[in-house]
């Protein structure tokens, strides 16, 4: 059975993203590792490294993965903000292995009007560069899909191909699947038979190995629309269907599924879209 859970805030410390999830009995959890606002952050302190660890195997060392910030952007043209960024995702894998996280994930990056082609080029290079400067190699790198807003990249699978094909750290990378990115990108979820020729062209593509982390959001745009808009479970352009076909696929049994999903602080929004989930799959 998949391992459904939440994205969840690291507020008044990392340990307490146990907390959270938790009360709405998640199996799997993602968080920031630092303020998402700020290029710099204090590093980590053995004592927020230990508390972490505590709070971790009190919950039975589920499966945890890291989202890095939204500032970085590999693919940048502007040599300012690409270095700012290759120092910024070093630091996110040498937070990460510091605290045991096993997985990563990133956005490909926007190329800004360079184009996407030297776009992908340029984030193959500069991730390859942080994963040299971080001096990691614990930490599993997953590329996450997106919608195509604007000059972002990853919003075809061939984009992806590209990326673990051409970076020399090609071993320690993987992909998470977004349903919103990726249905916003024209891949329909949402019939037995759009399903299946979706997942058959990623297999094709990029192969299902590949496939480590699904990111759980309906989509508030219809199919093909580029843009990035989460939305509840089954609320949304998706629909229920398309959840309750992936949530069966016996090829994604033990993956884990996070909501990225709108939510207040008492979390309610997270335990009713986990129980519509939940709902969905077939005993």
């Amino acid at each position: 059975m998949p391992l459904l859970g939440a994205h969840m805030s690291i507020a008044g410390g990392l340990h307490l993203a146990f907390n959270r999830i938790r009360k709405v009995k998640g199996e799997a959890l993602q968080i920031f590792l630092s303020n998402q606002r700020q290029w710099k952050t204090p590093p980590l302190t053995p004592k927020m490294i230990e508390d972490f660890l505590l709070h971790w195997a009190k919950n039975h060392r589920m499966v945890v993965a890291a989202h890095d910030s939204y500032l970085i952007n590999l693919a940048a043209p502007d040599q300012t903000t690409a270095e700012k960024s290759v120092t910024a995702f070093a630091d996110e894998l040498v937070r990460a292995a510091s605290l045991k996280i096993p997985f990563l994930i990133t956005h490909p990056g926007s190329h800004r009007g360079q184009g996407a082609e030297a776009g992908l080029k340029s984030f193959v290079h500069k991730l390859d560069s942080a994963i040299s400067l971080s001096e990691t190699s614990s930490v599993s790198v997953l590329v996450e899909t997106t919608a195509g807003q604007g000059t972002n990249l990853g919003s075809k699978f061939e984009e992806i191909s590209f990326i673990l094909r051409e970076s020399q750290y090609r071993d320690l990378l993987g992909v998470c699947f977004d349903t919103s990115h990726a249905f916003a990108a024209g891949y329909d979820l949402r019939t037995p038979e759009a399903y299946a020729k979706t997942f058959s062209l990623f297999d094709q593509i990029i192969g299902l190995q590949r496939l480590k982390f699904f990111h759980l959001n309906d989509s508030k745009r219809p199919l093909g629309s580029r843009v990035d808009r989460h939305e509840h479970i089954g609320k949304g352009e998706i629909g229920l269907e398309g959840f309750r076909l992936l949530l069966n696929d016996p090829r994604f049994r033990d993956h884990p599924m996070v909501l990225e999903t709108p939510k207040g602080k008492d979390l309610k929004e997270d335990k009713i879209n986990l129980k519509v989930l939940r709902s969905l799959i077939k005993r």
